[in-house]
């Protein structure tokens, strides 16, 4: 069945180490168990990415984004810390630790509602704390560019609502992809970096977490764009995507508005010049996009910004990313035949070709 929704809480894996009922839900049904997974532990992958917006369009202000990954590979950590201006003259900055073989050591917790996430190194100290109803993002960054520190004392606020949770079997053996994405969130707090403090808004600033967990095939193109706004006096959201396994079963197509998801079917992100998955030099990024659903309910024009562009090729480790920040107008419409309107929502679209 198609987009098949799971409702009832069981184990992610059988025995054998395989999706007992691939699909997607609203929360995080399924539970996760690292001991019930086949593969080796050097390619278990498991991440908490979160992505912060300040869209200071409307009043004059500077926009700018902050990203933050604690992330456990298997046979390499990468931790990362990024900033960006979306305001010509735009400028962003990544800086990226790597560990060698942490296969676990990081203790990833087995759900996104319960448990921190601590990383702590000589550079980099940055701390996830849930707490009820909110999550934390602090943390600090020493000579994170050019001798400057990055700081970050971030709060999300996590009402009950619907989020995107993903469970799709990769087609090898052993291999699976287990995701949750929460969108909506509320984000107030700050950002310092260079002498300049940045604070979030909570009537219109919002953050989003990518939680992952499972073990992937080692050669992987995906795409994936997120961006959330208050339309109508609601909050409105949308994750899209495409890459991460077998989507026989459902796809992380998704739109949130007011506390509720509105589920999508196929979709395809048209970048000018882009004609193979893995073609990652000839995609013109930086002109105007369009995503087309199946259906007819989220057709968007995208005008970027940005291009958070980062290649490295270590041979047996390539990560070609292309993270384009901009603009989104166009329509979505709810299960329900409401049509909403968005006009220049601030967001991210991204093509990523991994070889890990």
């Amino acid at each position: 069945m198609r987009n098949h929704e799971v409702t009832d809480s069981h184990p992610l894996l059988d025995d054998q180490g395989e999706i007992i009922e691939p699909g997607w839900a609203r929360k995080q049904i399924w539970t996760y168990n690292r001991n019930s997974i086949r593969a080796q532990k050097m390619r278990i992958k498991e991440w908490d990415y979160y992505l912060v917006l300040h869209d200071g369009k409307a009043q004059g202000e500077k926009s700018f984004a902050a990203a933050f990954t604690i992330s456990d590979d298997g046979y390499v950590g990468l931790q990362s810390c990024s900033i960006l201006f979306l305001d010509k003259p735009c400028w962003e900055h990544t800086s990226t630790i790597l560990n060698v073989f942490p296969m676990g050591k990081l203790h990833m917790p087995v759900s996104s509602s319960e448990g921190n996430v601590v990383y702590n190194d000589r550079k980099l100290s940055l701390t996830y704390r849930k707490n009820p109803g909110t999550r934390e993002i602090r943390g600090v960054y020493t000579g994170f560019h050019e001798d400057k520190d990055l700081k970050v004392n971030v709060v999300l606020r996590e009402p009950d609502m619907d989020t995107m949770v993903i469970a799709t079997p990769w087609d090898r053996k052993y291999a699976f992809y287990y995701n949750q994405k929460i969108n909506c969130m509320r984000a107030s707090g700050t950002i310092a970096y260079g002498g300049e403090v940045f604070t979030l808004d909570p009537e219109r600033d919002f953050g989003t977490l990518d939680w992952g967990r499972g073990v992937w095939t080692y050669d992987n193109t995906w795409y994936w764009g997120s961006g959330n706004q208050v339309i109508n006096g609601h909050d409105f959201g949308f994750n899209i995507g495409y890459g991460f396994g077998n989507t026989k079963a459902a796809t992380e197509n998704v739109i949130f508005y007011n506390g509720k998801a509105h589920k999508l079917d196929d979709l395809e992100i048209r970048i000018p010049g882009d004609v193979s998955l893995y073609d990652m030099d000839s995609p013109r990024y930086m002109e105007p996009w369009t995503i087309h659903e199946e259906s007819g309910r989220f057709e968007m024009t995208f005008l970027p910004v940005l291009d958070r562009s980062a290649k490295m090729d270590f041979k047996f480790i390539v990560s070609d990313q292309h993270q384009v920040f901009g603009r989104m107008s166009g329509k979505a419409v709810l299960d329900d035949g409401q049509e909403i309107t968005v006009k220049d929502l601030l967001c991210f679209i991204e093509k990523v070709h991994n070889k890990y």
